[in-house]
């Protein structure tokens, strides 16, 4: 049945706009004046005016997290208002300003339209909607709580996203200060200092070592910078192929968690996406083995999701979650008792939610740290 986008009056005279399903727009009409308003303008809105409106200089824009994340609140916020699925469907992909977005959008209420389930029809695109955000999806509709679900998906992204935004701002200002820093040192050592040793030369004197090793240094650079160039980009893309191996990815995911200073960051981090998602899943009703196994792949440490791997298979035989990560020595210990106490009280989603949070905040105290001393 045509959907069709109107803006009417209400009782009160405020302009109010929204999606209509009719068979024709004298239908719409006739539907709205019925629900106690009266109809100012009827659209109806056409799969292929909704795919190009945007199109242009936008075609090749990416979906972002941002993106995924506006329209799952939006369409938590339609739900709950009483708006069916199509319907919702087809006013957030008219609404859309990401055409890609928009194009997918349009595909999912089209499939849902023709008797296919919401989460099946996501599934589809696993480059835009991942199986953590599926299962979420397939959980909200077996139990009739889809618009609750997106809620707490809404509020997942979201406090994400936050992290994500810290961590990049707190890292920009020592990044761009490092490349400004090796670009005037690189500047001082081959056009400033051999100025400064040609007054050496005509002094005739004993230099002091450290002098000595500047000026070769210097005279280095200035002749051979090409090779140190060279050099370094080959440098950069063996180690890039190297880690790209399993052996590799092995070390490097190993040093990441055992780095001074960024390691015991990066493993709060992963402490608290994994505890979130997990959290998010169980409270959603995904049972705890695949909950588990979904909320190891958010982790970017190859050591941390082994270890989690073989706590799911203990898990499996019977054992507590708590056991296998008090072993492994890479959660804190603070965390592995909470979720202990969590497993014996019957509360571990909550528990897990004060893991993530509490993980959160020591990540955002050390990134302060970190901008004081800088």
């Amino acid at each position: 049945m045509p959907l069709f986008e109107y803006t009417a009056l209400n009782p009160k005279g405020d302009q109010v706009k929204g999606v209509a399903e009719a068979a024709n727009p004298f239908g719409a009409r006739k539907k709205l004046r019925d629900s106690g308003v009266f109809p100012v303008n009827i659209r109806e809105i056409s799969e292929e005016n909704s795919e190009s409106k945007t199109a242009g200089f936008r075609l090749f824009e990416k979906i972002t997290q941002v993106n995924i994340t506006l329209f799952t609140r939006q369409l938590a916020t339609l739900l709950n208002a009483g708006l069916p699925l199509v319907p919702s469907l087809a006013t957030l992909s008219h609404q859309a300003a990401n055409p890609q977005l928009k194009k997918v959008l349009v595909q999912v209420k089209k499939d849902v339209r023709e008797g296919n389930s919401f989460v099946q029809s996501l599934s589809r695109f696993p480059h835009i909607f991942p199986v953590f955000y599926v299962n979420m999806i397939r959980s909200g509709e077996a139990s009739g709580t889809l618009h609750i679900v997106l809620e707490r998906l809404a509020d997942f992204n979201e406090k994400q996203q936050a992290l994500k935004m810290k961590i990049r701002s707190a890292l920009a200002y020592p990044v761009l200060m490092s490349i400004i820093g090796g670009l005037v040192l690189f500047f001082m050592m081959t056009f400033i200092v051999p100025n400064i040793t040609r007054i050496f030369d005509q002094m005739h004197q004993r230099l002091p070592w450290i002098t000595i090793l500047i000026i070769a240094v210097s005279s280095f650079l200035k002749a051979y910078w090409w090779v140190m160039v060279i050099g370094g980009g080959a440098t950069f893309f063996f180690l890039r192929s190297f880690i790209r191996t399993d052996r590799g990815e092995r070390l490097w995911h190993k040093w990441k968690l055992r780095a001074p200073l960024l390691g015991p960051l990066h493993q709060k981090i992963a402490v608290s996406r994994f505890s979130r998602t997990l959290g998010t899943l169980l409270q959603s009703g995904v049972p705890l083995l695949s909950a588990l196994e979904i909320s190891r792949n958010v982790i970017n440490n190859r050591i941390m999701r082994d270890m989690l791997k073989n706590a799911e298979k203990e898990v499996e035989e019977g054992q507590s979650l708590s056991s296998p990560l008090a072993r492994s020595n890479l959660f804190p210990p603070m965390a592995v008792e909470m979720l202990a106490v969590g497993e014996q009280s019957g509360t571990m989603e909550d528990m897990l939610f004060k893991i993530a949070d509490a993980s959160d905040f020591e990540v955002k105290c050390s990134i302060g740290k970190g901008n004081k001393k800088a």
